[in-house]
């Protein structure tokens, strides 16, 4: 079985008034998560909320313990979400266009899965390398594959913010599941768009390398994040893998968005 640790931070940024994303971290029983909201007013806030929700709520009791369950469950969440938020804005006009982005991260046994919808990102350390497991659903990003756009150039790219693929905008929503191994000393990183627009992988790289305990990595990251300007909301939730013959307790403590 696999020990985690982890430590979570979010912060408004330098520029905006109101914290969109929110994020659950629930290390005891291997849960993570992370959305960030999009829309008008309060309405991005809401539909991160809804998010952060549904996965509580399809993973109250217990972790699956095989790869079939898990891929269902995380599946459930996205389409399950989708649809809250988009009843919510049917009965409520003015929040029409709400939406969020999407990220799962569950272990069972010395597995993982990973769920993925948006620009928000997964990445994993492993012996000091730095892997970005995700893919942005993003019209960059889609250039960038296609060999039209350098990755350089989509992080300053005045369409960097449009996303192809949400929760909430679609009746349908689709989204990307991917599993691996946990392995001694792995460190996954899930964050918001406000962490990588600002943010360089290298510089990524280097903090979650350095030697300090887990919530200093977090802070460093948010710090640099500032320093760079802090155009966006900003979300960091570390997860840090150790082996252990133990099995997780059955109860987690989750810890939502909290503004700083």
């Amino acid at each position: 079985m696999v020990r985690l640790l982890s430590a979570a931070v979010t912060h408004v940024g330098l520029v905006r008034t109101n914290n969109e994303d929110a994020y659950l971290a629930m290390p005891k029983v291997g849960l993570f998560a992370l959305s960030d909201g999009m829309g008008g007013a309060a309405a991005g806030e809401i539909a991160s909320r809804y998010f952060i929700e549904t996965v509580q709520a399809v993973f109250t009791n217990d972790i699956p313990g095989s790869a079939g369950e898990t891929y269902a469950r995380v599946e459930k969440i996205f389409g399950d979400s989708n649809k809250r938020i988009l009843e919510h804005a049917a009965q409520n006009p003015d929040d029409w266009g709400m939406g969020c982005t999407g990220d799962i991260l569950v272990f069972y046994d010395d597995r993982y899965v990973v769920g993925h919808v948006g620009d928000s990102r997964v990445y994993l350390l492993r012996h000091g390398g730095l892997l970005q497991l995700t893919s942005d659903h993003s019209l960059v990003q889609l250039q960038v594959d296609k060999g039209l756009l350098t990755p350089q150039g989509a992080r300053t790219h005045p369409q960097k913010n449009i996303i192809l693929r949400a929760i909430g905008t679609d009746s349908l929503v689709f989204p990307d599941i991917l599993k691996g191994e946990a392995l001694d000393h792995d460190i996954f990183l899930l964050c918001s768009d406000g962490l990588t627009d600002m943010v360089e992988d290298s510089e990524i790289q280097r903090i979650l390398s350095w030697d300090g305990s887990r919530q200093q990595k977090a802070d460093s990251l948010i710090g640099a994040t500032l320093d760079a300007g802090g155009r966006d909301n900003v979300t960091v939730v570390l997860c840090e893998v150790g082996m252990s013959s133990q099995q997780n307790p059955a109860l987690g403590i989750a810890q939502q968005m909290t503004s700083s």
